[in-house]
């Protein structure tokens, strides 16, 4: 009798240590296959942006907020000729909706878009002296600089995109740098010659 009770009691320890490790091995692999997911959703939201799509949105989003500063500069001014103005509404126009596209991507691809660490400011940004002389001029002579400051400014915009274009994989991304490649270079042909006739 005593025999029967200590054999139920072992198979229903062993049944339970058995229960205990499928269960401590389901929720091992769950919880492994539940990281494994948190770590491919990761790369899947980023599964279509590469470093240089990433590259790009960060660097452009800075550069068009630049490119809009320098507008709200020159828009602030009175005595400059019409059709600047007119060049600096466009550009306004055209890369404040961009800035807040390159904005959603980031996030959507997981990364800070406020996050600049380690990136270059080259490609065309004007210096704090660069602004600040933009922002001392009047009239004509702040037209002809923000012409000369912004047509720099451009194609430094044209020489991001055209790596974009070369070397990212993200196709709305890629879409946008070859508008910028076309606007933009019009833009400057058109600056070139107004600043000709200034």
């Amino acid at each position: 009798m005593t025999i029967r009770p200590a054999a139920i009691a072992a198979l229903a320890l062993t049944a339970l240590l058995a229960l205990s490790g499928c269960a401590g091995d389901t929720g091992t692999d769950n919880g492994m296959v539940g990281m494994d997911h948190d770590r491919s959703s990761a790369p899947a939201m980023t599964a279509d942006a590469n470093d240089a799509d990433i590259m790009f949105a960060r660097m452009m989003k800075e550069h068009h907020a630049q490119a809009v500063e320098m507008s709200d500069v020159l828009l602030s001014k009175d005595g400059v000729d019409d059709r600047v103005v007119s060049l600096a509404e466009d550009i306004k126009a055209a890369q404040e909706p961009e800035m807040r596209t390159m904005d959603q991507w980031l996030r959507r691809w997981g990364t800070d878009p406020h996050s600049m660490d380690g990136m270059d400011h080259g490609s065309g940004m004007m210096s704090d002296e660069d602004m600040r002389a933009l922002d001392e001029a009047s009239g004509a002579d702040a037209g002809r600089l923000f012409l000369q400051q912004m047509i720099r400014h451009h194609e430094g915009a044209v020489d991001m995109a055209q790596d974009e274009v070369d070397n990212g994989q993200n196709r709305d991304a890629v879409a946008l740098a070859e508008t910028i490649i076309e606007a933009q270079t019009e833009e400057i042909a058109t600056m070139k010659e107004i600043l000709a006739t200034l």
